[in-house]
């Protein structure tokens, strides 16, 4: 895998990805930045929230669940001090869907938590993670 950052002025810089895809992240104004784009580190929260969000996705389609909706909410602290890494993740699932199982969505959740998120596996070496999930019956809230 190979990316590609380049500084566009002040603060700015865009992010290119191997397979294409570019980001604009920037600085925040406290720190030279004119707010254009998204932070680094609230990048590397999000890529962990896409990555879990991918594991938990896969692995609900292959067990037959009847998702619609996937949504990763992420909650972080930071040290005071430099490097000012990420301390505490707190992840929490809601997952839409019709009849869904509350074992197989707990199970899928757990699975990526422990054993197959690279990102998770790489940031809980500084921050404690921890998982939650909530079921939304998308049959309850039609009827």
């Amino acid at each position: 895998m190979k990316a590609r950052v380049k500084w566009l002025d002040h603060m700015s810089f865009v992010g290119e990805s191997g397979s294409g895809h570019s980001v604009v992240m920037d600085g925040s104004p406290e720190h030279g930045g004119r707010d254009l784009g998204i932070r680094p580190m609230e990048m590397v929260l999000i890529g962990m929230g896409g990555c879990t969000a991918f594991d938990v996705a896969l692995m609900l389609q292959k067990s037959r669940q009847n998702v619609l909706d996937i949504e990763v909410q992420l909650d972080s602290d930071r040290a005071d001090e430099m490097p000012a890494v990420f301390t505490h993740i707190r992840v929490h699932f809601v997952i839409t869907g019709i009849n869904l199982s509350e074992k197989q969505v707990a199970r899928a959740v757990a699975l990526s938590a422990e054993k197959y998120c690279s990102a998770s596996k790489m940031l809980e070496k500084s921050a404690e993670i921890t998982h939650s999930h909530e079921i939304i019956d998308a049959a309850v809230k039609e009827g």
